[in-house]
């Protein structure tokens, strides 16, 4: 293969994320890596240090440090990533194959994740908003509350031990799109209802579209069939 794939969980989560599917591309031969986002949550949400989103770009850039500049990359986000994807892509030498956005926002200049969210339904934004304005974080899911999603026990532990709250800062600071992007094929695999609206978008921009009817973390329960879908996609 020409090209590495590199599968980007959400800051929301860890890793484990994509590492199901991970292991279903190295079975297949393909070059597939899954860069860490890495952040100092008190030091961004103080502004001493760089924004969340820059960190998080620059972990993925650091992630795909080996791979040779002149070996294309394709870009998998789920969830909470997929608006820094603009923000990775600059941050890359590489030249990009693909974007594939996996039951994941879509990136617009300048809006936080509570403005795109805003997009999507105003009044569950506005309640949210007030919730973090209270001192909540989010998420907060706890093993019971993924059962249904994501049912084999030790899996949905292994995701809930991940898990990175987040306060308001996080989902208020404005997320950048480069003024070319896309500058690649971009494609959208929608899984939950949560994102219905994003897949329309993602429609309606001429992208492909694929839908299937599951829980939001399908690709730790069916890792076969998501890693398909995305050699598919690309």
């Amino acid at each position: 293969m020409n090209f590495t794939i590199a599968l980007i969980h959400s800051p929301l989560v860890g890793p484990f994320t994509w590492q199901l599917v991970r292991d279903e591309l190295a079975k297949r031969h393909f070059d597939v890596i899954v860069p860490a986002l890495f952040d100092q949550p008190d030091a961004a949400a103080q502004g001493t240090a760089a924004p969340y989103w820059r960190q998080h770009a620059r972990s993925v850039a650091e992630g795909l440090a080996q791979v040779p500049k002149n070996r294309r990359v394709v870009l998998v986000a789920h969830s909470g990533a997929g608006p820094l994807l603009p923000a990775i892509r600059q941050m890359l030498p590489h030249s990009i194959r693909a974007y594939v956005f996996v039951d994941a926002g879509l990136p617009r200049d300048g809006l936080s994740r509570l403005d795109l969210m805003k997009l999507q339904d105003q009044a569950w934004a506005a309640e949210f908003q007030q919730s973090l304005s209270q001192g909540a974080q989010f998420p907060d899911w706890t093993a019971d509350d993924l059962r249904n999603i994501v049912p084999n026990a030790e899996v949905r532990q292994q995701l809930v031990a991940e898990i990175q709250p987040r306060s308001l800062a996080f989902f208020i600071e404005p997320l950048p799109v480069f003024g070319s992007w896309p500058d690649a094929a971009c494609a959208y695999i929608r899984f939950s209802g949560s994102y219905t609206w994003d897949a329309e978008q993602a429609r309606q921009s001429g992208w492909p579209v694929r839908e299937i009817n599951a829980g939001h973390f399908h690709m730790l329960v069916d890792p076969a069939a998501v890693a398909d879908w995305i050699v598919d996609a690309v």
